[in-house]
Parts: C-alpha cells; sequence; structure tokens
C-alpha cells in the first residue's frame, strides 16, 4: 500500500514527535484518508525550520510500515 500526504509543521511543534513524548503524527492523504505515522520516521526529515514537503508511506498489505521517503 502506498500513500501520498503533504506535511508543513514548524520545528518547534514538531518537538514533542522528535523527542518521543508525543508518538503518532495525524495526516491526511492525497485521497483523505486519514494516518497515523510514528514521530520517529520523519526525524531524518527535520530541519532548523521543521518539516517541509510531499511525502510517500510505504505499508505491507498487514499494515506493517516499509519506508517514508519524501518526494
Amino acid at each position: 500500500m502506498q500513500f501520498i500526504f503533504s506535511m508543513y509543521i514548524s520545528f518547534n511543534d514538531f518537538l514533542p514527535y522528535y523527542q518521543g513524548t508525543v508518538k503518532n503524527v495525524e495526516v491526511k492523504d492525497v485521497n483523505g484518508k486519514i494516518l497515523h505515522i510514528n514521530g520517529k520516521y520523519f526525524r531524518p526529515y527535520v530541519s532548523s525550520t521543521g518539516i517541509h514537503g510531499q511525502f510517500v508511506l510505504r505499508l505491507e498489505s498487514s499494515g506493517k510500515f516499509i519506508s517514508l521517503n519524501k518526494i
């Protein structure tokens, strides 16, 4: 399964997810489906301004995480 979504969040707003005090980030994919993604998967994409861009989330048919990539 594959889901595409945009994410625009400031560094300060993302900090609780980065630190692990808040676990899941809620996003809406391009088809309107609500996704809950563990914040740890976004760590490679955090800059001093936060996270900005489009992403593709890939899951196995069972829902197990495969990858999260910026596109």
